[in-house]
């Protein structure tokens, strides 16, 4: 099973070669104790913002001193201290997930103040590592990047365009337009394949057929 990220359309002349990444397959948990404070963290894979932040909401305790936490989304991301002081916590939970190499995270940790001052650096340490110690729970996934785009064909070509595209591994065709001429298709693939679906139209039009993922 690999989790879907949203579509990021690209060219394949212009791609940076993919660099793998991963999220968790499932939510996870783990509670530890540090100096009389009890630390508990949970820990989910998201795809969207509001994803992250209903996952926030579900898994914060009110009656608890501070619920504290980040997300990472691709290029976006958050993090709260939540009254803890400033960089403590929301920041190393964050660190937590970038240091894993992960995306489409959201991580919250949950504190009960046990009596003890932990300061700025125990403080980070403690929030930090229990994220660290939370996300190495998690059994991972890839997240495999989706790109969307159209091929536009002539009638003669477009029973066998279909066929072969459907059979192109993680190919969807999600919708089908009729033009004078023929009929443009909007494919989603995963980024990788974009250059084997180019080749692929190409052999079945010989040439003729137009494919945009702009």
């Amino acid at each position: 099973m690999s989790f879907i990220a949203d579509a990021t359309c690209i060219r394949r002349q212009d791609a940076a070669p993919l660099i793998p990444m991963f999220t968790l397959r499932a939510p996870v948990s783990v509670s530890q104790e540090i100096k009389k404070s009890k630390f508990l963290g949970h820990a989910a894979p998201v795809a969207s913002e509001e994803e992250a932040r209903a996952f926030l909401a579900g898994h914060s305790d009110l009656a608890a001193n501070h619920n504290c936490w980040a997300w990472r989304i691709g290029q976006a991301y958050r993090f709260s201290d939540d009254g803890e002081p400033k960089g403590t916590a929301g920041k190393p939970i964050l660190q937590a997930i970038d240091g894993q190499g992960l995306d489409n995270v959201a991580v919250v940790v949950t504190r009960w103040f046990g009596g003890i001052l932990l300061g700025s650096g125990g403080l980070m340490r403690a929030y930090g590592g229990t994220a660290a110690a939370c996300l190495r729970e998690g059994e991972r996934v890839e997240v495999i990047a989706l790109a969307t785009g159209t091929v536009t064909c002539a009638f003669s070509d477009l029973a066998l365009m279909k066929a072969r595209l459907a059979a192109l591994p993680g190919t969807d065709i999600v919708a089908e337009d009729f033009l004078d001429t023929g009929a443009r298709l909007t494919v989603r693939v995963p980024a990788q394949t974009v250059g084997a679906l180019e080749t692929l139209v190409t052999d079945i039009s010989r040439g003729k057929a137009l494919v945009d993922f702009d």
